[in-house]
């Protein structure tokens, strides 16, 4: 009998051991297919391949907070050389060149400030052809990635084609090099410069500052190249470095002061830098180098504004951040009257002939938002697990009016969706709270 236990005892500690190391196989397994389910998503080449590729990362049984983890992580970066690299992509069937100056001493562990560089003289440039040996040359300033995009008669920087050009740039480099997504900052010169105030008004999540050097945000208005969607209160969500020459033929400080001063008067952040015997070049860049990269180093972009205010005429440029206008329509309780930042005086606008469009102003304090809008039916807040408390109730008030009070739960497919779309280790949403603005 003393001999049956034991055999018995040893029986029972082998399958236990056997148990113990099936499990341990089991997690080995499922950790290596969360590892590749992953490194084949950040090894896609495009937002919409990362989407389709998602699904198999929710299906390989990875938690909220095990992806959520991974997705601050990264993906990894392999070393590359330094120097000049051109590259191109299509939007829409339009082929659009540009070079990327990489660091010389770049290192894959490190992350990278990123300077847009918009260029001057678009009409005179016919085709989509790169000009010049794709170096940012004496316009250098600290060490970063510089990225110098082209634009031509038929594709101003004025374009819907252009700003989708810039987005797609900014997720091309991001799956080869290593860049900061909190210091990506849009600089131009001239029509650049006036490209720079356009993209601010049309696209800002991606961007921590704009600067426009020699450009006056009027050009803008121009019948030749308004397209009646300027809205300029959308410059209130990042600030600006703005330098203007007194000599400048074109825009000199005595045309283009009185309304950078407007802006700042309505509370767009601007600092501002008169040259006043600056013509219509660069020739003060040296003296102004160190605070044009003290001012870019003072300002990263923060992904989670506690404070927005969007305006948008389509689902074409609905974004800002945690905000997306889904529905325009006007609503009974809405805000009657809104401060303006294109109003220039009672009787004068920056920029006529607006197309019909709706905004939102957004302000969260912890798990509250408060709303108000005017010419929008619906839209959607997109809350992160950094931001909001998934363990208390989220409550937004729109135009005075309780909209939701409630949890959210954390969703893993949301979670991947915006993964794959922002393509961001430091804006991640966990959940979609979808908003209709109360009618009364």
């Amino acid at each position: 009998m003393p001999q049956y236990t034991a055999r018995m005892k040893r029986t029972g500690l082998l399958l236990i051991l056997i148990a113990i190391t099936l499990s341990a196989l089991a997690a080995q397994n499922n950790a290596a297919r969360i590892d590749s389910a992953f490194q084949k998503f950040w090894a896609a080449a495009s937002p919409e391949e990362s989407a389709k590729l998602a699904d198999d990362i929710a299906k390989s049984g990875i938690t909220f907070e095990g992806a959520l983890a991974k997705l601050k992580a990264g993906r990894h970066y392999a070393a590359q050389p330094g120097g000049i690299v051109r590259m191109m992509n299509k939007t829409r069937g339009i082929e659009h060149y540009f070079s990327v100056n990489i660091p010389e001493n770049y290192s894959p562990a490190k992350r990278y400030q990123v300077r847009f560089q918009l260029h001057g003289g678009v009409d005179g440039r016919t085709d989509n052809q790169p000009r010049g040996n794709g170096s940012i040359g004496q316009l250098a300033g600290a060490e970063q990635i510089y990225v110098l995009p082209y634009a031509w008669r038929d594709a101003g920087w004025w374009s819907d084609d252009q700003v989708l050009n810039l987005r797609t740039i900014v997720d091309q480099i991001k799956r080869t090099y290593n860049v900061d997504e909190n210091r990506v900052v849009v600089a131009g010169v001239s029509d650049g410069a006036t490209g720079a105030y356009y993209i601010a008004m049309r696209e800002t999540t991606l961007f921590a500052s704009f600067l426009p050097l020699n450009g006056f945000i009027l050009v803008l208005a121009n019948p030749d190249i308004d397209d009646n969607g300027n809205y300029p209160n959308n410059l209130l969500n990042k600030p600006l470095f703005v330098v203007n020459g007194g000599r400048d033929r074109l825009y000199p400080t005595s045309a283009v002061e009185p309304y950078t001063q407007f802006l700042m008067r309505s509370g767009v952040k601007i600092d501002y830098h008169p040259q006043p015997e600056g013509e219509h070049n660069t020739a003060w860049w040296p003296d102004v180098k160190g605070t044009f990269e003290q001012f870019v180093t003072a300002h990263p972009r923060d992904p989670y504004p506690d404070v927005l205010t969007w305006t948008a005429a389509s689902t074409e440029h609905n974004r800002a951040h945690w905000l997306v206008i889904d529905e325009l329509g006007s609503r009974g309780n809405e805000a009657v009257r809104m401060a303006d930042v294109n109003q220039l005086t009672a009787r004068n606008v920056l920029f006529t002939n607006q197309k019909p469009s709706g905004r939102v102003d957004l302000v969260r304090k912890g798990n509250v938002v408060e709303a108000a809008t005017k010419g929008v039916a619906a839209f959607t807040l997109l809350l992160s697990p950094d931001e909001f408390d998934f363990n208390q109730p989220v409550k937004v008030i729109v135009n005075g009016r309780s909209a939701f009070d409630g949890r959210v739960e954390r969703n893993l497919t949301t979670l991947l969706k915006f993964a794959a779309q922002d393509n961001d280790r430091t804006m991640l949403f966990g959940a979609e709270l979808k908003i209709k603005v109360p009618n009364r």
